[in-house]
């Protein structure tokens, strides 16, 4: 397992599902971790769960002050940031783009998009000064192809996506480590909203069909290690077998 003591972790989404068990899985390795999110009871709740190490900041990450005074509320009481995790996500709406609801649209795009490029532009100027540090971005295969009822989150994970691209090219040679990670379909509560809508095939699958959220925190774990150097820039794609070897989810 990657070693991140001494290491300090912000995590957007972290009251529950992926970004939850991330937090448990870093603080499992050492790290310190930051959990954002809107819900603060269940934030507070995570944060008694996991100790010492761990400080909640409750805000709306898609208001650009509430999310620049929670993350230095996080340095304040943790230290620098050395790990920036944006696994934050909203799924809705779900609908046909002609039909869709203008200010929950928008408000998926401030969510999806706008908040990665907000929490990259307040941490990693710090990160350059002391050296380097690690930004990875929770993706989809939504980022790269269409799902009916899904414009709202396809379009601004494709956005995500390429911002991964961007830091990448910009910052790599100031030691910025920016890799993108597609998880597929976990079992979290995200399905269960796609289960109702019925729009699509995803909403059809069963939900023995989806990984459970232990993968891809395992998985960007691991993307914090020296072994993930080679794909700086890149997505990992949790569907891949032999990713799946890597971090030691099969054998």
């Amino acid at each position: 397992m990657t070693d991140l003591t001494g290491k300090t972790a912000l995590i957007t989404g972290a009251s529950r599902g992926i970004g939850a068990q991330t937090a448990k899985t870093f603080v499992a390795a050492g790290a310190k971790v930051a959990l954002l999110a809107r819900n603060a009871n269940d934030l507070t709740s995570l944060m008694q769960d996991l100790g010492a190490n761990a400080f909640a900041a409750p805000c709306d990450i898609s208001d650009p002050t509430a999310l620049k005074s929670a993350i230095s509320d996080s340095v304040d009481a943790l230290g620098p940031i050395d790990i920036l995790i944006n696994n934050a996500g909203s799924i809705e709406p779900i609908s046909k783009l002609v039909e869709a609801d203008y200010d929950a649209w928008s408000r998926a795009i401030d969510i999806n998009l706008k908040a990665v490029f907000h929490a990259m532009s307040i941490i990693v100027p710090d990160m350059v000064k002391r050296g380097g540090g690690t930004v990875l971005t929770v993706s989809s295969g939504a980022a790269h192809g269409p799902v009916e009822g899904w414009s709202a989150y396809c379009a601004s994970k494709a956005g995500a996506a390429m911002l991964t691209r961007m830091l990448d090219l910009e910052e790599r040679s100031s030691g910025i480590r920016a890799i993108g990670l597609s998880p597929g379909t976990v079992a979290t509560d995200m399905q269960r909203q796609i289960k109702r809508s019925g729009i699509n095939p995803v909403s059809r699958l069963d939900w023995d069909d989806h990984i459970p959220a232990e993968w891809p925190a395992k998985a960007l774990l691991w993307m914090c290690g020296t072994k993930a150097d080679s794909h700086l820039g890149q997505e990992l794609q949790l569907r891949d077998e032999t990713l799946r070897r890597k971090i030691g989810v099969i054998t």
